[in-house]
C-alpha cells in the first residue's frame, strides 16, 4: 500500500510530498504521535517548499547569468558610489514590479556586470 501511494504521488507530480512521506516512514516513532492533519500539513509544506525551490532554479537557469553573483558578496570597499542601503532597496525588486528598467553605469572594471547579476539572482530567488 505504501509503495503504491508513493508511486501515485509521483505520478501526480507531488514529488516533494512523496519524499516527505518517505522520510516520515523511515523515521519510525517520530511522526506516529502526530495527528493526521498535522502530518498532512507537514507533507504539504514540503511539497510547497520543493515547488518554490524548483521555480527558483528554473528562473536562474533561464536567466543565463554571466556570473554567479550574490548580493551578500558585494564588495562595498570598491569605489562605486553605491551604498549597502541602495543595494538593499534594489534587491527588494520593487522596480521590477513597477515595470521599470534598471540602468547600471560606470567605468570598465567597476563591477557593473557583477552588480546586475547579483540583483538578477536576487530577483529570481524572490520569484
Amino acid at each position: 500500500m505504501t509503495a503504491q501511494t508513493l508511486t501515485q504521488l509521483r505520478q501526480l507530480k507531488l514529488g516533494g510530498m512523496a519524499d516527505a512521506l518517505q522520510t516520515q516512514l523511515e523515521q519510525v516513532g517520530t511522526y506516529e504521535d502526530l495527528p493526521f492533519i498535522e502530518r498532512l500539513g507537514l507533507l504539504l509544506d514540503q511539497e510547497s517548499l520543493a515547488r518554490d525551490q524548483r521555480k527558483q532554479e528554473r528562473l536562474i537557469r533561464q536567466a543565463r547569468f554571466k556570473l554567479r553573483a550574490s548580493i551578500q558578496e558585494i564588495d562595498y570597499q570598491h569605489p562605486r558610489n553605491i551604498t549597502p542601503s541602495q543595494i538593499a532597496q534594489l534587491a527588494q525588486a520593487d522596480w521590477i514590479h513597477r515595470a521599470r528598467n534598471l540602468l547600471v553605469t560606470g567605468p570598465c572594471g567597476s563591477g557593473k556586470t557583477y552588480l546586475a547579476c547579483a540583483l538578477g539572482h536576487s530577483a529570481c530567488l524572490r520569484g
